[in-house]
């Protein structure tokens, strides 16, 4: 795998603001990480996904301490909240107001976020791990560690197939015309959506190009490939047409890393989210770092201030103008004494747009 040209753009000094009393300094830093939501989840946050409305500022955040929030980002408030019997593991939206959780309980569960019914949708055999949400189908996706991808449709109230796959599923996500599952054992199945029936067999089968455990997998917007993030402080870019022309564009990367006192500490990549916009793409770690990266021109863009523990997960809004970010610890050195729970939403600018590649000299 090629080594990617990093571009370092300096992160914002604290000079720039009057930081003479100690308190302005930490509020100055504070303004640098967003805005902080209130009415936070009381244990670790899951995952993290805006409306795919453009004109509706929803958040929606599922976390381990059974609650399914949504916020209200522009009046920084909890619109409404669903609570379930276990931690919730996976949330997204159909539209602006309807929500889907899943998690600990098994439950696969439809929230109508205008009326705060709720009513169950089906189950699966052991915790759900992930949820995707197709707008062209209109059908529901959901991956749990039961080894099974299972498809649902909310407007029959039904299970429409079962795609058994060979471990646990740790992550999955639409992009364009294809889903991609990755499991454990650090294997990849890539689906086209009009082929998952039931009992359909994935149009390609890959073994992560990363030697250790995937941590999050995440579909190019154009829907020509993914990215893919492991334990082991390392991105991978890949694309779906095998034609070895277009694979020899494939390529990995180190990040989430630091050295001190000579020894280089590894920390693993957490979550990925693409701009759906520029296609540019952030990552978040266990360092407390959330990076922008320009996958097509192999550039660093920018690096965002440290947040006070790991980046447990990572959304854009629709229209690409706020970043949300789970600042949340994972538990990657066990039970400790760590920072509280919180979300972040920060306005994103030229940032995110990509820098094209200097002219050869």
């Amino acid at each position: 795998a090629d080594t990617i040209d990093l571009v370092r753009v300096p992160t914002p000094s604290l000079c720039c603001f009057n930081s003479s009393p100690a308190s302005n300094l930490f509020g100055a830093l504070a303004m640098q990480l967003g805005v902080e939501l209130a009415s936070p989840p009381s244990d670790g946050v899951a995952s993290l996904q805006f409306s795919p409305s453009t004109s509706s500022p929803g958040l929606l955040a599922t976390s381990w301490d059974g609650t399914l929030r949504i916020y209200d980002v522009k009046a920084n408030r909890l619109a409404i909240s669903f609570k379930q019997a276990g931690p919730i593991l996976a949330g997204c939206f159909e539209n602006s107001m309807v929500a889907f959780g899943a998690g600990v309980e098994c439950v696969v569960k439809r929230y109508d976020l205008s009326t705060g019914a709720e009513f169950e949708l089906g189950r699966h055999d052991a915790p759900v791990r992930c949820a995707e949400f197709d707008h062209d189908t209109g059908l529901l996706y959901t991956g749990s560690w039961d080894c099974t991808l299972r498809c649902w449709d909310p407007r029959s109230r039904a299970m429409v197939a079962i795609l058994r796959q060979p471990y646990k599923i740790f992550s999955m996500s639409l992009g364009g015309s294809r889903m991609v599952v990755a499991t454990a054992n650090r294997l990849v199945n890539i689906y086209e959506k009009r082929m998952m029936h039931a009992g359909a067999e994935p149009e390609q089968k890959r073994e992560s190009s990363l030697k250790y455990q995937t941590r999050c997998v995440a579909a190019y917007p154009n829907g020509m490939g993914y990215a893919l993030s492991s334990v082991e402080g390392r991105v991978a870019m890949e694309y779906f047409d095998n034609d070895l022309e277009v694979q020899a564009k494939k390529y990995a990367f180190k990040c989430h890393r630091k050295s001190e006192n000579g020894k280089d500490i590894v920390y693993p990549v957490n979550t990925l989210a693409f701009h759906p916009i520029h296609g540019t793409f952030v990552s978040g770690g266990c360092d407390g770092r959330v990076n922008v990266w320009d996958g097509a021109n192999k550039k660093r863009l920018h690096q965002y201030p440290e947040y006070p523990t790991s980046i447990a997960a990572l959304a854009f809004s629709a229209d690409g103008t706020r970043l949300a970010v789970a600042s949340s610890y994972t538990f990657e050195l066990g039970e400790q004494d760590h920072p509280a729970d919180k979300i972040y939403v920060r306005n994103v600018e030229r940032e995110v747009m990509p820098k094209p590649k200097a002219p050869a000299r």
